[in-house]
Formats: C-alpha cells, sequence, structure tokens
C-alpha cells in the first residue's frame, strides 16, 4: 500500500522532465495521476500507459493552463473523470533565456504566462473542490534562480521568484 492509495492527483507539464518524474512516483504510491502536456499527445499516450502499469488511473490532457478559461475547462474534465483532487502539483514551466537588453516582449509574456499565471489559474481552480472536501494540497515547484536570479534569466527568475512568493 502506497502514500498516496486512493488519492487523485493533477500534475502540470508531466509529459517529460521533473513532471515526469514527479507522475510515476505519484503512481508508484499509489496515486491516480491526471497530467497535463503542451504538444505531444504520443508521448502523453505513453505514460498514461506506464503510470496503469502501476495500478493507478491515469490521463493525460492537452491544455494551456495560462488561459483562465483552459483552466477552467481542465478541472471539469478532471474532476468529472476522477471525482475528486486532492493534489494539485503546479510543475509546468518553460524558459526563454536571453539578455534583457534583448529579450522580447513576447519572450518575458511567455514565461510569465506559463510559469507564474497558470499556477494562479489552476491553484484558484483547485480550491472549491478542496475546500469542498476540506482536503487538499498544492505543491508549487520553483527554482533557485527564484532567489539568486541569473545572467540571461530575468524572466524566469520574476516568474519563479513570483511562484515563491504566491505560495508564501
Amino acid at each position: 500500500m502506497g502514500l498516496l492509495t486512493g488519492k487523485t492527483a493533477l500534475i502540470t507539464g508531466a509529459s517529460r522532465g521533473i513532471g515526469e518524474a514527479i507522475a510515476r512516483k505519484f503512481a508508484q504510491e499509489g496515486a491516480n495521476v491526471a497530467f497535463t502536456y503542451r504538444s505531444s499527445a504520443e508521448k502523453a499516450k505513453i505514460l498514461e500507459n506506464e503510470l496503469q502499469q502501476y495500478g493507478a488511473k491515469a490521463k493525460g490532457y492537452q491544455s494551456d493552463a495560462a488561459s483562465f478559461d483552459d483552466a477552467a475547462t481542465l478541472m471539469q474534465e478532471v474532476l468529472k473523470e476522477f471525482g475528486t483532487i486532492d493534489v494539485l502539483v503546479n510543475n509546468a514551466g518553460i524558459a526563454r533565456d536571453n539578455l534583457l537588453l534583448r529579450m522580447t516582449e513576447q519572450q518575458w509574456d511567455e514565461v510569465m504566462n506559463n510559469n507564474l499565471k497558470s499556477m494562479f489559474n489552476l491553484t484558484k481552480q483547485a480550491l472549491r473542490p478542496m475546500l469542498k472536501a476540506r482536503s487538499g494540497s498544492i505543491i508549487n515547484m520553483s527554482s533557485i534562480i527564484g532567489m539568486r536570479g541569473n545572467a540571461g534569466q530575468a524572466n524566469y527568475a520574476a516568474s519563479k521568484a513570483g511562484i515563491i512568493g504566491f505560495s508564501k
């Protein structure tokens, strides 16, 4: 019996990297896993199948959580499919590195929307069902760059510092 048996987790940005590792660990610990991905439906299907081998119910959702409406739709679909949400892991994030002098407004906005706004949107959507259940956990993934900064990463550092402040 795993630590998360009977729990449902929604993990954003889980089709690769850290999010994929989190999804695997949650499934190994008995959680049912809903996860988001940006573009590769094929990779998402492979991950779904892998997570199901641990005995977990698993489903990937293509989603742009930086859109408030898409985040609301995603939460409705997850609740319809899984019935509840016990854990939200706000993991999705991107980097568009460039020196500030050369950084475009688009590069700034893409990072802020993907890293910070999506976290706000999904946290807001998860609050109502969690409060109704009187239970739930929200995990917001940040970075040391949010505390220390890094050359060529003003947008990334600002978004990750925003996640730290939001979480506090």
